[in-house]
Formats: structure tokens, sequence, C-alpha cells
């Protein structure tokens, strides 16, 4: 058996992203991030604007106050429908990485999927999401958090888990304390480990 799916969970600014796209590329994978959003809106017709800003982000930063004003909205309902439906399939075809989505829950079933977790310290990540996406009109401890908080509201939500928690990873990464490319470096050899362990 190998890892024909890997799926990466990340904090906001951690490079998750970043590292997700560098490991499909050596390993010769497909990648889903952006890329699931266009093919979303290709499958469902909702709007990739829409798909891009709700898909991943509740509309809050409480799952509390997301549960209640979720109470009766089809629409985020349908989205998450369709996004697990995608990925699904995405893993059927193999080979792939999948960035963030709840992809980590949706196939925790299957015994061919390796999950990542990547993390950073907060002044680690607020630094790199100014050099990256540059000043806004918000504080940046605050962008951060809050950022955070919205993924963690819709990610508790439909998971009923509790964000960043070990049990569900195979491997979590400090990206702060390795940098990007030696993080992608620790994934590519805990995958190749992965691969030699359940080998047939």
């Amino acid at each position: 058996m190998t890892a024909k799916v890997i799926t990466i969970t990340r904090e906001f600014g951690s490079g998750g992203r970043t590292i997700g796209r560098e490991l499909a590329q050596r390993l010769g994978y497909d990648f889903y991030d952006y890329e699931l959003v266009r093919k979303l809106a290709e499958e469902s017709g909702l709007a990739e604007s829409y798909i891009a800003e709700h898909g991943e982000d509740a509309t809050v930063s409480s799952s509390f106050a997301f549960a209640w004003s979720n109470w009766g909205n089809q629409a985020s309902d349908d989205l998450y429908v369709a996004q697990r439906n995608l990925i699904r399939d995405l893993a059927e075809k193999g080979n792939c990485v999948i960035v963030g989505r709840c992809a980590d829950y949706i196939l925790q079933d299957r015994t061919d999927t390796f999950h990542a977790y990547i993390h950073a310290d907060l002044a680690y990540r607020m630094n790199r999401v100014v050099t990256l996406y540059g000043e806004s009109d918000q504080a940046i401890e605050k962008r951060v958090q809050t950022k955070d908080k919205r993924r963690i509201a819709l990610y508790t939500y439909y998971t009923d888990r509790k964000w960043g928690r070990a049990e569900y990873y195979d491997l979590c990464v400090n990206s702060g304390r390795l940098g990007i490319e030696a993080s992608v470096d620790l994934l590519e050899q805990a995958v190749h480990c992965f691969d030699l362990v359940h080998k047939d």
C-alpha cells in the first residue's frame, strides 16, 4: 500500500499551502487547493468567489455562533456536501495532495491516505502573512487570529472534532521551527516511510 492521497491541514500563515504544493511537485502528485475551488465551481454551479470565501472559513469566528447563524442555511451545507463529494472523487483517482477543506476528516477511513498538520508560532505566521499578502486594514495579529478562529469554527461544525489534535494526523510539523524546505523534506521522508511500512 502507498500513500496515494496526502491531506494538509494548516494554521493560517504557517505555509501549509506552499509546503503541500512543493510536496506534490516532488512526488509527481496532483495538487488541489485553489484548483479544487475551480473544479467545484464547474461541477456545482456555485461562484468561485463564494466557494473561495466560504468553503474553508465560517462567516463568524465562534463555532457556537456559526452553528446558530447556519441554522437553516442550505447554501453552506450544500457547499460542504459538494466539497465532500469532490474530495472523495479525487481521492478515488489517487496520487494527489489536498489542502484544507476538512479533507483529513472526510478521508479519515481511507488506509491509503497520509494526514499532516502544519503549524507555527504566531510571530512566524504574522511575519509570513505580511510578507506574502501585505498590509491590511486590520491589525496583523487580529487578522491571523480571526482567520484561524473562522477556520476552526467551520471545521468544528462539520466534523465534531477538536482542531489540531495530534491523534488525527500521521505527522505534525512545526514549519516555524523547521522552515518551509525542511518541512517539505520531512513530509517527503515520512510519506516514503509510510509506503515502506505498509508495503504489500
